[in-house]
């Protein structure tokens, strides 16, 4: 981590890495993910949910090495574990394509209804850039600055759909990788292209937190069981209070040789 990404998760509620994935990774990431679209066809999502005018992957720690790689990415768990502490676990891992010409946008939301509570923060996600994210291709809004207000938009705000006088619109190109907290307002735009918008969310938790998709329940025994033990302890498929690997893995220090 740098000082300048530090102070900007802190003060701002996020942090973008440009062009963060080689490029192997992302073509590796894209080619799997359209596999699963036409693999899954209408039931894509419905682990976790669908949405109208978008396309919509959940479970995708079942689903390929490619995306047990991505969770345990060493920069990015370091950036979750400064917004989360030291224990943390997986959460969710899903994919989200915003349909080409869909008018459709998200209303500014908090992630998993979540305020920071004595403890401090709980929520932080990190968004996989499949496709650039541009001005009309529905880029996610922030309001930054938000993530320290206590409140839930929709108690603030009169209309949380309509645009904030101080949200950003993030510009980046594909392979970047943004990381924030995501107690933060924020949410996707409408895409007014030709294309679909492609990324994928690897979303976590404090420890204490339920996860949002109960690993232990969605991952098939043969995955659960080719898993590195790190990979079992960033997923909570273990019991992990008093286990010294466990510890350290969610530490972040398990995955940082």
């Amino acid at each position: 981590m740098t000082q300048p990404e530090l102070h900007q998760l802190d003060e701002q509620g996020y942090v973008v890495l440009e062009r963060f994935m080689p490029d192997e990774f992302l073509q590796a990431l894209r080619r799997r993910i359209e596999e699963l679209y036409q693999q899954e066809g209408e039931n894509a999502g419905s682990e976790f949910r669908q949405e109208p005018h978008a396309r919509r992957l959940a479970n995708l720690v079942d689903k390929g090495e490619v995306f047990q790689q991505l969770i345990a990415t060493p920069r990015v768990l370091e950036l979750v574990g400064h917004v989360l502490g030291l224990r943390f676990k997986l959460s969710s891992l899903n994919a989200r394509s915003a349909d080409p010409h869909s008018a459709e946008a998200q209303p500014l939301h908090c992630d998993a209804g979540a305020l920071p509570d004595e403890n401090g923060y709980c929520v932080c996600n990190t968004i996989w850039l499949l496709d650039d994210f541009t001005p009309e291709n529905g880029s996610t809004r922030i309001v930054p600055g938000t993530h320290k207000s206590g409140r839930f938009p929709q108690d603030v705000l009169g209309d949380p759909f309509a645009p904030h006088g101080d949200e950003i619109v993030v510009l980046a190109p594909a392979g970047s990788v943004v990381v924030m907290n995501t107690h933060a307002w924020h949410g996707g735009t409408a895409n007014h292209t030709d294309t679909p918008r492609r990324v994928i969310h690897s979303f976590y938790c404090r420890w204490d937190k339920p996860q949002q998709q109960y690993q232990k329940r969605l991952l098939r025994p043969e995955t659960q069981a080719a898993l590195s033990p790190e990979l079992r302890c960033l997923l909570a498929l273990d019991d992990p209070m008093n286990d010294e690997l466990c510890a350290r893995t969610t530490s972040m220090s398990g995955f940082m040789k």
